[in-house]
């Protein structure tokens, strides 16, 4: 029976100590990393994000912190997985159906960027013979052909109204009430001119 216990007692204590040294781990990245964003070293800051997430993918701050680093680094994609994954953890979190929104509204830009810019190169390949028709990128949003893109940002730009609106929802007395009134009408404002054909 003392052997039984002191098994346990054993196991019990590595537990706590594995834990334990996990926390402190994930802080240090954590701590790393805030001081990369704050110095503007977006992709250092990701990567101890990323590393923090493999040693615990549970804590909510960390996964807010990688989607907004991915909002920094303008990778719009990954941060709208990770903030969506903040927003399953806590769910009353305002900040985080905030920055979704934002991470929304800017994939959906850049694909109506992208889509002006493929319209006015089409053009231009109309009237240059040696123009390479090979794609240099695997990116499977240039993949897309302009209508293609136009229709994922008009259901980015719904996400964004819908998240803009939780954070609202979460947030009823913030401070940017009313710019934030004004960011959805503008957003839906868009989405019919760009569901017109426009």
């Amino acid at each position: 029976m003392k052997r039984a216990l002191l098994i346990i007692t054993v196991l019990f204590i590595a537990v706590i100590s594995t834990a334990c040294i996990n926390n402190f781990a994930v802080q240090e990245l954590n701590n790393k990393a805030q001081v990369y964003l704050n110095n503007g070293d977006y992709e250092a800051a990701i990567d101890r994000l990323q590393a923090s997430l493999d040693l615990d993918s549970t804590i909510y701050e960390t996964n807010y912190n990688l989607g907004v680093a991915y909002i920094k680094a303008n990778k719009y994609k990954e941060a709208i997985g990770v903030l969506k994954k903040a927003a399953e953890i806590n769910p009353e979190r305002a900040d985080s159906y905030y920055s979704l929104a934002v991470a929304q509204e800017s994939y959906g830009q850049k694909l109506l960027n992208m889509s002006t810019k493929a319209s006015s190169e089409d053009n231009s390949i109309e009237n240059n013979d040696d123009y390479d028709t090979e794609k240099e990128s695997a990116d499977e949003d240039e993949a897309l052909s302009v209508e293609q893109r136009k229709a994922k940002a008009v259901e980015l730009y719904n996400d964004a109204v819908a998240s803009y609106k939780k954070y609202l929802e979460k947030a009823p007395d913030a401070k940017d009430k009313d710019d934030i009134n004004n960011e959805i009408n503008f957003l839906e404002e868009e989405i019919s001119k760009l569901g017109l054909g426009e």
